[in-house]
């Protein structure tokens, strides 16, 4: 491998007028040590730094690229669009034909409204929740990302019970106070909160596999119990599915565990690698964003763009049941060859925990050895393989992978483990 001289140089620039050199704090080195390549180029299942380093890529743009860096159908549809206009701040039909494939494939979904991000998403789906319903306080669990909107971030306190406290300056209390936080796979804790708090809850919102604070599946009968104490204390239950929607099963992972949720959340894969996001649901909740019912205000001048839709579109809608099931076997192939390291994977998405026994909740994560992690990481950054630079991150395989990519993966992490 090349020297990244060239990158170096390239982020020393980049932190002079970006905080942290970085516009998005997951993409920053801190956590395995030295500073990032500086990528140049994408092409299947490659990376190319502009040091001219190759790398096997299992980031995939944390996700959404589930066919592959620039996928000759997706630049042909971008392109198509493009040509067209880049946005016109008007209705096109491109939305509607998006909207039809979303709603055919996630089965609780009747109706959607497209966002630019993940983030708006999940805090539209959290104000349509409480408009409905008329009450204020949610319910996340903690170690599950929603984004970065002021009620997401919060951290638990030192019981199931306890109030959220702010986890970032610039988040009120006041607007912290209104989200309870409970363990992720733990029913009896959220059980709990209902019991005291039930009528005041507006939404339960989870990952339904937990992607931030690496791959972590729900045990049996945790979405289930959510689905019965929602319905029990008539409360809103969302799936934030922005990690998990599209990618890990045609209908997400409501379809893969057979539980419905009220509200989807999503992004990622339904923009083929563009800015996108998009909230969804039953038209009892949907039927009330604005301009419609009680006009629950939601927004954005370049919400639903052509290219985002276009390059969705033509990422989704030639990806049929056949090749979810590649993706399972390039998943599990890649997971089986990296044994006997401690591995979690839910379909096409994993995680290589430096910890021992099943990971369950952010305790369990939080026990990890983080340093070996780093090794492990930067070890594998020398041979060619680029993963996220966190032990509370998961990684991504797309039907661009070959099998040959995963020997050199699995070739190369049993070379590194060798000198852990």
């Amino acid at each position: 491998m090349n020297k990244l001289e060239r990158s170096q140089a390239a982020f020393a620039r980049a932190c002079a007028v970006l905080p942290g050199g970085v516009n998005s704090a997951a993409r920053a080195f801190g956590p395995v040590g030295g500073n990032p390549p500086m990528i140049a180029r994408g092409a299947g299942s490659h990376l190319w730094d502009i040091d001219g380093n190759e790398y096997v890529d299992l980031v995939m743009s944390w996700g959404p690229l589930i066919r592959g860096h620039a996928h000759p159908d997706v630049i042909a549809a971008s392109e198509e669009a493009l040509r067209s206009g880049t946005s016109f701040g008007a209705t096109t039909e491109r939305e509607t034909v998006m909207a039809d494939l979303v709603c055919e494939r996630m089965a609780s979904v009747e109706m959607v409204r497209f966002t630019n991000s993940g983030t708006e998403a999940t805090m539209s789906a959290i104000r349509v929740a409480r408009g409905v319903t008329g009450r204020d306080v949610i319910v996340k669990f903690t170690g599950c990302w929603h984004g970065h909107a002021d009620p997401f971030l919060v951290a638990a306190g030192s019981s199931a019970l306890s109030l959220g406290q702010p986890d970032s300056p610039g988040v009120p209390a006041a607007t912290a106070s209104l989200t309870l936080t409970a363990p992720y796979n733990d029913i009896d804790a959220v059980r709990a909160l209902f019991a005291e708090r039930g009528r005041e809850i507006a939404a339960v919102i989870v990952e339904p596999v937990a992607g931030n604070m690496g791959c972590i599946p729900p045990v049996a009968e945790f979405l289930e119990g959510l689905r019965a104490v929602c319905d029990e204390h008539e409360s809103c239950l969302i799936f934030d599915e922005v990690i998990t929607g599209f990618r890990v099963a045609r209908g997400g992972a409501q379809e893969r565990f057979g539980v419905r949720a009220d509200m989807t959340t999503m992004g990622k894969t339904i923009g083929g690698g563009m800015p996108v996001g998009a909230f969804g649901g039953s038209r009892r909740y949907m039927e009330n964003v604005a301009p419609l019912g009680m006009c629950v205000s939601q927004g954005g001048t370049l919400s639903g763009n052509p290219l985002a839709m276009a390059a969705g579109f033509a990422t989704l809608e030639s990806v049929d049941a056949g090749q979810y099931a590649e993706l399972e076997r390039i998943g599990a192939r890649l997971a089986d060859g990296l044994a006997p390291l401690n591995v979690q994977r839910v379909g096409s998405m994993m995680t290589v925990f430096f910890g021992d026994g099943a990971m369950r909740n952010i305790d369990d994560v939080a026990a990890c050895d983080t340093d070996k992690f780093a090794r492990w990481h930067r070890g594998m950054l020398e041979r060619g393989v680029y993963l996220p630079p966190s032990q509370y991150e998961a990684f991504f395989v797309s039907l661009a992978h070959s099998d040959e990519d995963i020997d050199l993966v699995v070739a190369a992490s049993r070379e590194v483990c060798e000198s852990l």
